[in-house]
């Protein structure tokens, strides 16, 4: 699906400075920021999630070894 990204011009600047330093196309590095962003924010909420649901079954034991 295509879509349109507006960005000002201080960051499509920043951002053709960053494809050209990388000899690539401004719509390669923003799509692979994309990707990265939502990666590393899924991967962050799957650990808050497993935190949530594990930690509880070791809470006395971490306070034990917290005294």
């Amino acid at each position: 699906m295509a879509m349109t990204l507006r960005l000002t011009d201080e960051e499509t600047e920043s951002l053709r400075r960053r494809a050209q330093l990388e000899s690539r196309s401004m719509q390669d590095v923003a799509r692979q920021a994309v990707r990265e962003y939502v990666e590393n924010h899924s991967r962050a909420e799957l650990l808050d999630q497993v935190l949530d649901e594990e930690l509880p079954r070791y809470a006395e034991a971490l306070e034990r070894l917290g005294q």
